[in-house]
């Protein structure tokens, strides 16, 4: 059982797959784009981002190291001088794979593995715009009329039962003081009529 053993055989022994691997790694940066089968493509692709790494480094054992898998010093050079120097800002993911369909002879998928050509740039945050409030029509004028209007009865009806009790309370005072008022009113009448009689001449 195959535990632990990372990558793709390609149907290929391990000396044929690592000298293909390094001539595709020089023509791919060579070209900076090449077509190959995509089984291949993700196979090439981790080893072309650890070379581009080691370009951004730029140091003598960084050159070294690559040059142990792109013998070619002129390819080598391109890669320190030109891509790596692409790619400073960016922190990874530098080559994209894109399918583009089946092979004519046997149907093996196929894909291009390219460097990413785009620049990046720090986003900047957008300031939030404020949304105008649209212009308001008649109709729409009326509109809100009435949902006032419908607001404001609606506070009246539910401001009712309070009036009704403090009328409740007024009824029962002006019946109170009403009473009080009877009862003045019959003392004073009782009063005149206690009064002596005036004296005639």
């Amino acid at each position: 059982m195959r535990h632990q053993k990372g990558g793709r055989k390609l149907g290929r022994t391990s000396s044929h797959r690592k000298a293909m691997l390094r001539n595709m790694l020089a023509s791919f940066f060579e070209k900076e784009k090449i077509e190959t089968t995509t089984a291949k493509a993700k196979e090439l692709r981790p080893l072309a981002e650890k070379m581009i790494t080691l370009g951004k480094r730029g140091d003598l054992h960084a050159r070294r190291k690559v040059l142990r898998l792109i013998p070619d010093k002129k390819i080598v050079r391109k890669l320190f001088n030109e891509i790596a120097s692409r790619f400073e800002t960016r922190l990874g993911g530098y080559t994209r794979i894109i399918k583009t369909g089946y092979r004519a002879g046997d149907r093996a998928p196929m894909a291009v593995i390219e460097l990413v050509k785009e620049k990046t740039v720090a986003k900047k945050k957008k300031a939030k715009k404020q949304k105008k409030e649209p212009e308001r029509t008649v109709s729409e004028g009326k509109k809100e009329s009435t949902d006032s209007q419908l607001a404001e009865k609606a506070q009246k009806e539910k401001e009712l039962p309070k009036t009704a009790l403090d009328s409740e309370k007024i009824d029962q005072s002006e019946k109170n003081s009403g009473g009080k008022e009877l009862k003045s009113e019959s003392k004073g009448s009782e009063d005149q009529s206690q009064e002596p009689p005036q004296k005639t001449k």
